[in-house]
C-alpha cells in the first residue's frame, strides 16, 4: 500500500507543506527498491524522518560549535582548530571529510557533504548513487537536494545496506548503525518508528 499524505502528516508533524511534494516521489522510490509493507514502510520513514529534520533539509547543516566540533569529529578537530574554523561550514566540510570517502581534491568536502533524506557522502559515494540512479552526480551533486532524487538517493541506500532485511527482522538500531555509525538521535528516531508502526496499520 503506498503512504498517504494524510499519513506520512501524522508521522512526520513538522513536513507541513512539503508532504505533499514527497509523497508521490517516496512512493516511487520506495516501490522500486521493495520498501513495502509497514514494517519496512515504517522504519524508513522514521529514518528519513529523522534524518532529513521531518523532509525539511535536504542538505547537511555544517554550521557546528567549537564543542559540536569535537564531539562529532574528535580526531579531526582539535581544540585550537574547533575554536578556528567553527560556524564556518564550508571550512568544517573539508575538514571533516577532507581526504576520505573518495575526496582527494581541495573542496570536495564541501561539494559531497551530505545529501537527500539519508544523508549521502562522500565523492565516493556520490559516484555509486549516481551510477545507480543515471545521474552525474559528480559533476552536479545538488541534484540531491531535488525532492524526486533525495528519495531515490535514501531509497538506494536503504536497499544497497541490506535494511529491507533488518527492518523485516524489528532490528531497528541496527539500521540506525548503518546509517548514522552510531545511535545519534536515536530517541527521536524510535519515537517516529513507533508513530509510524500505528499510523500505517
Amino acid at each position: 500500500m503506498p503512504i498517504t499524505a494524510q499519513q506520512l502528516l501524522q508521522i512526520l508533524l513538522n513536513a507541513g507543506p512539503v508532504a505533499g511534494v514527497f509523497v508521490p516521489v517516496l512512493n516511487t522510490a520506495m516501490n522500486r527498491y521493495q520498501i513495502v509493507g509497514s514494517k519496512r514502510v515504517a522504519a524508513f520513514i522514521a529514518q528519513v524522518g529523522h534524518e532529513s529534520g521531518q523532509l525539511t533539509r535536504l542538505v547537511e547543516n555544517l554550521n557546528y560549535s567549537a564543542d559540536a566540533l569535537q564531539k562529532t569529529w574528535p580526531n579531526r578537530f582539535s581544540v585550537e582548530l574547533a575554536a578556528d574554523v567553527a560556524r564556518k561550514p564550508e571550512q568544517i566540510a573539508n575538514i571533516a571529510y577532507g581526504n576520505r570517502m573518495g575526496n582527494t581534491v581541495p573542496g570536495d568536502g564541501w561539494k559531497y557533504r551530505g545529501r537527500g533524506l539519508i544523508q549521502i557522502t562522500g565523492k565516493n559515494n556520490y559516484r555509486a548513487c549516481g551510477e545507480a540512479l543515471g545521474l552525474d552526480l559528480i559533476a552536479q551533486p545538488d541534484r540531491l537536494e531535488k525532492p524526486q532524487h533525495a528519495c531515490m538517493s535514501a531509497a538506494w541506500f536503504w536497499a544497497t545496506n541490506g535494511l529491507n532485511t533488518l527492518a523485516d527482522a524489528g532490528q531497528f538500531d541496527a539500521i540506525t548503525l548503518r546509517i548514522n555509525g552510531g545511535q545519534n538521535g536515536a530517541a527521536d528516531r524510535q519515537a517516529l518508528f513507533a508513530k509510524a508502526l500505528k499510523v500505517l496499520v
